[in-house]
């Protein structure tokens, strides 16, 4: 057995993880969406957030590893969209920390081009890459989606919304509509929330161009 981190967000980092390439596929605001996201679902599978009138509550008390129940309670109601945005670059550093820290990952930083800062990241065991994947690969295509681990279902869903490549590659996710969609439904309106933004983003993009 190999043992692979806890969290949702860390899970998801490393699940964006590029072997062959030995590099990050996504990274900047996108892999902040989908770590916020992966936070706040985490929160809804643990009870500690709800659902009302399609805004996130805080509800359960317990553990708070990344503030976000904190932020929402002190702020007025807000779409899911909004908690996705909010600091999703911050979310990159905080969860990388977290894994270089635990052993998972190596981070050297360095200088695109001598001048825009970056950091390189390297996965210390790719075992560990490649049991998640398993564990995502399996919530796609085994067991009733009643019966599949809550976590695989919710980095299905994540990957799907993200459009993480190293797990779901196009095809895949066209292929997988339907399950992809059951996942989604099983793991709360995080997911659907990411596809939003990325969504939004993209159409923004598109008009300037």
């Amino acid at each position: 057995m190999v043992d692979v981190p806890e969290s949702l967000p860390a899970r998801m980092f490393l699940l964006a993880y590029d072997l062959n390439k030995k590099r990050m596929a996504v990274s900047g605001s996108r892999l902040g969406y989908v770590l916020r996201a992966a936070a706040l679902t985490e929160l809804y599978l643990d009870g500690r957030l709800i659902e009302e009138r399609r805004k996130p509550k805080a509800d359960t008390p317990g553990d708070d590893p990344y503030g976000l129940v904190a932020q929402i309670s002190s702020s007025r109601p807000r779409s899911w969209q909004y908690w996705v945005r909010k600091d999703s670059r911050a979310m990159v550093r905080t969860v990388r920390a977290e894994l270089a820290d635990g052993g998972w990952i190596r981070v050297r930083r360095r200088r695109v081009l001598g001048v825009f800062p970056s950091h390189q990241v390297t996965v210390r065991d790719p075992r560990v890459v490649k049991t998640l994947w398993g564990g995502a690969s399996s919530a796609l295509r085994g067991r009733p989606v009643a019966h599949v681990n809550s976590y695989d279902a919710a980095a299905v869903a994540l990957a799907a919304a993200g459009e993480l490549k190293t797990v779901l590659p196009r095809a895949d996710r066209r292929r997988h509509k339907r399950r992809i969609a059951e996942l989604t439904a099983r793991s709360g309106p995080a997911a659907p929330a990411v596809r939003k933004v990325i969504q939004a983003n993209n159409e923004a993009a598109a008009a300037a161009g």
